[in-house]
């Protein structure tokens, strides 16, 4: 069957069951958008930006647990998708990337709109590829899917010259290639088995990848059977229910003290899907003394990166968590919980006015199944210490990258993943203002995405760091509290409101949630609220700065 590139492409998309695209049209680009027209069953939206494209199509793959995809033309509209693309990658997210790119005979002469997409994005994609040759187009995309989703997830970018795109080619209809699943060595799950069975004082740490294999269940029936305490990293937060009574909660940088405390006191760490980095681990070279380390991941890269393990199991981590769920024995642990529990009875910590919001946000939402995106910074880190989560894939926030601006795009991108109820977005007033124009998209698709935006009149984490690392000598952290965020809400036709104590809070958000409507909840905090605890830069993990 003859088509043209344009509509090659589209039905490469249609056979990989993609449903949503996010993009924006440009020159080089344009036999794409010309062809889908003729494609009802895909639905593209427009954004206003491409950066809000690529962060969007990341948040509705994280949600949906399905392939995201976006879409961008040559030059600005290929590197405004940069920030987007780095994010997926270093938080492991399937994404695939079409750019458009000036016809095959003008490349390397610099003409307009002309700039090697490939080469910027190689350091930051799984891999990418530029088409040359019209016959190579459908079964590249078709690998590209599949390189996207087989083993560690990640981002995939396929450059298309506009005239591949315009080229007459066959084209033949092809069920997508089969994922393939790496099984763990079962030896090592046996070696495994015995440290875990002989420890005295064992803790899971779990990551980001144990959502991404969609083993939370199989990791939940675990922890019930062996009642291991259970500590998470920032993107392993909802791969165990909140209330769970083994989950300590968040450990790292701004972890639950108790979480730190019980990773540095183990002698048995168990990591699931997780690649220690700094945030995690603290002071690399403190971080695993007297403890063996036990690594669970899918990527071979990963493990000895950055912390020595005693063992390190590669393979699906569904297959590793059910194979130590069939094997492994209940032997409580009184000693160990009994001092945990201490721990976590006698801690110093002082709960703020700012956290008493998200502790109230926690309680409205929690068990409704709603999906949490935030933005970076102070209130990320409040939102992961004091939000409890359930259901799966309901917490999405930028992990390795910290990517302020990340928080409206993505709540617009779950939104169009799960439209059955409600997103939140927690932004802080500097993230906010990157990217808030995709409230555009977001009001005009009816999106029922309730942005909150925490207000302390300050880059806060900026602030933090330049007060407890640099004197409070605070260079460029202040913002002016001469921005009407409820006239801004207005601009783009939805409700806005502001609210300045607890009471306000809970019963705009209410509201809110009742609507499920787009809407801005303008939170005014005190100038002074910092997040705690805070671990000293190069100590170990369980070492916190005290104010």
């Amino acid at each position: 069957m003859q088509k043209i590139g344009a509509e090659v492409i589209l039905e490469c998309l249609i056979e990989q069951q993609v449903e949503k695209v996010f993009g924006y049209p440009g020159g080089a680009i344009l036999p794409f958008y010309d062809a889908l027209l003729k494609y009802p069953q895909i639905e593209h939206i427009l954004t206003v930006h491409e950066q809000g494209a690529a962060h969007a199509a990341d948040a509705y793959a994280r949600v949906s647990g399905k392939v995201g995809v976006c879409v961008a033309t040559s030059g600005p509209g290929a590197t405004n998708l940069i920030t987007g693309i780095a994010n997926a990658f270093l938080d492991s997210v399937p994404m695939i990337v079409i750019t458009g790119q000036v016809p095959t005979q003008m490349i390397g002469g610099d003409v307009f709109q002309e700039v090697d997409i490939t080469g910027i994005s190689m350091p930051i994609t799984k891999h990418n590829f530029l088409i040359k040759h019209p016959n190579q187009l459908a079964d590249t995309i078709r690998l590209a899917f599949n390189i996207a989703q087989s083993g560690r997830p990640g981002p995939v970018l396929i450059d298309i010259p506009r005239d591949v795109q315009t080229s007459f080619m066959d084209y033949q209809q092809q069920q997508p290639i089969e994922i393939k699943v790496v099984q763990p060595d079962l030896v090592k799950l046996e070696t495994a088995l015995g440290i875990i069975q002989a420890a005295k004082r064992p803790v899971v740490l779990i990551g980001g990848g144990v959502i991404n294999a969609g083993a939370k269940n199989i990791l939940q029936k675990l922890i019930e059977k062996t009642k291991l305490p259970v500590v998470s990293s920032l993107m392993g937060l909802s791969g165990i229910d909140g209330d769970n009574p083994c989950f300590l909660g968040m450990s790292g940088l701004h972890g639950q003290e108790a979480a730190n405390r019980a990773v540095a006191a183990s002698d048995v760490l168990l990591a699931v899907g997780c690649r220690f980095n700094d945030r995690v681990t603290g002071n690399k070279h403190i971080y695993a003394q007297d403890k063996q380390v036990i690594h669970f991941d899918i990527d071979y890269a990963e493990v000895d990166k950055n912390i020595n393990t005693c063992l390190g199991i590669i393979g699906d981590l569904a297959a590793s968590l059910t194979y130590l769920n069939d094997n492994l024995e209940y032997q409580p642990k009184e000693i160990w919980w009994e001092c945990i529990r201490n721990w976590e009875a006698t801690k110093t910590q002082q709960v703020n006015s700012t956290q008493l919001y998200f502790m109230l946000l926690s309680e409205i939402i929690y068990d409704k199944n709603i999906i949490v995106c935030t933005d970076v910074g102070q209130h990320q880190m409040w939102a992961a210490q004091n939000i409890k989560l359930k259901g799966e894939r309901t917490f999405i926030t930028s992990g390795g990258l910290g990517s302020m601006g990340f928080g409206i795009p993505a709540a617009m991108g779950a939104a169009f993943a799960k439209p059955e109820k409600p997103t939140i977005c927690i932004s802080g007033d500097g993230g906010f203002k990157m990217t808030s124009h995709e409230l555009y998209t977001i009001a005009r698709y009816n999106l029922p995405v309730i942005s909150i935006v925490m207000n302390n009149q300050a880059l806060g984490m900026i602030k933090q760091l330049q007060t407890v690392q640099f004197e409070e000598r605070f260079s460029q952290c202040c913002l002016p509290a001469k921005f009407n965020y409820q006239k801004y809400a207005e601009a783009f036709g939805i409700s806005g409101y502001q609210v300045k104590n607890h009471q306000e809070f809970e019963q705009v958000l209410k509201n809110a949630l009742q609507e499920a409507k787009p809407c801005i909840i303008e939170v005014v905090l005190s100038t002074q609220d910092m997040v705690m605890p805070m671990v000293k830069p190069g100590l170990a993990i369980n070492e916190f700065v005290k104010f």
